[in-house]
């Protein structure tokens, strides 16, 4: 059992006490590795709460919550299902369930769809126009996979589809375009550009052996002032959204706590450590939380 749970399992016990059976499943869908989701959730969270909608649409939250569930797990078994040949040849993901052949193709393809189900029942609870720009980032969701081939800024393309609930929460409430819900998506973008090249650290070895592209590869030993480039561009992008919304100085006081979170991330990095880079990237979701007190705040009072 331990040789099919990946290094970086956050929940190898909880994994161990389901049937063996259902072991590969949960993997391919990381439910042992929260963090995917939580970076998913977040950015819904935002729109809801920065649109107003926080308090009288708690019941949206929690949608939200599974549904960001239900697609992160559909988007790894998908990522699996196109990458299973590249993960056999990278130490941290060779033991994923289809590259170490635990789990069959047919079986994967038949798991991403009864995830998708979920996503679906989810899909029908928002409005329409929350329904079509939902539907949106189904494109940039199937192309992703391809993009560590072609472009060393995959991170950027995950940044697009990561962030996508942002627009999905704010129309979920205002179901109108306005500049402050598009500076709270370009916000979101640069934030996970910023962590996933933080993530890209563990793997930069064996990614260049690979033929794999990413940003931390392309910013060499730049890295730490990439990110916080990347952390500056979207804290600046989040304090237009506020000021939109209540243009008072006040109310950029509420991004203080998670930019002096995001400052501690990129000033005790340590770009050659790989367990170090890991636990920085998980404390994005902290960093999340942070942001959705601070969109709470101005929602409530714009």
């Amino acid at each position: 059992m331990t040789e099919q749970i990946v290094p970086d399992s956050e929940h190898k016990g909880i994994i161990g006490l389901l049937p063996s059976a259902a072991r590969p499943y949960a993997l391919l869908a990381r439910f042992d590795r929260p963090i995917g989701w939580w970076l998913l959730f977040w950015p819904c969270a935002w729109g809801v709460a920065l649109a107003g909608g926080a308090v009288q649409r708690w019941d949206l939250i929690i949608w939200l919550l599974l549904g960001s569930i239900a697609m992160r797990g559909a988007g790894c078994v998908y990522n699996d299902i196109v990458d299973r040949d590249l993960d056999r040849q990278v130490e941290r993901t060779r033991s994923r369930p289809l590259a170490s052949g635990v789990t069959s193709l047919k079986a994967a393809w038949i798991w991403l769809a009864l995830l998708c189900l979920i996503g679906l029942l989810v899909w029908f609870q928002i409005n329409g126009t929350a329904k079509l720009v939902a539907l949106g980032s189904l494109a940039l969701v199937a192309a992703y996979p391809f993009m560590k081939r072609i472009t060393w800024w995959p991170q950027a393309w995950l940044g697009l589809v990561f962030s996508w609930g942002a627009l999905v929460g704010w129309l979920a409430i205002e179901p109108q375009f306005h500049w402050a819900m598009g500076l709270l998506y370009l916000g979101s973008i640069f934030w996970v550009i910023g962590y996933d090249t933080i993530y890209a650290l563990q793997d930069r070895e064996d990614d260049a052996l690979v033929g794999i592209r990413s940003s931390a590869l392309r910013l060499g030993t730049n890295v730490r002032f990439g990110v916080l480039v990347f952390y500056l561009v979207a804290l600046a992008s989040w304090a237009g959204a506020f000021w939109m919304l209540r243009p008072q100085w006040l109310a950029l006081v509420a991004l203080v706590p998670v930019g002096l979170h995001l400052l501690w991330q990129m000033t005790t990095l340590k770009s050659g450590d790989g367990d170090d880079a890991l636990n920085k990237f998980r404390s994005n979701r902290f960093a999340g939380f942070l942001m959705f007190l601070a969109c709470l705040v101005v929602g409530q009072t714009a």
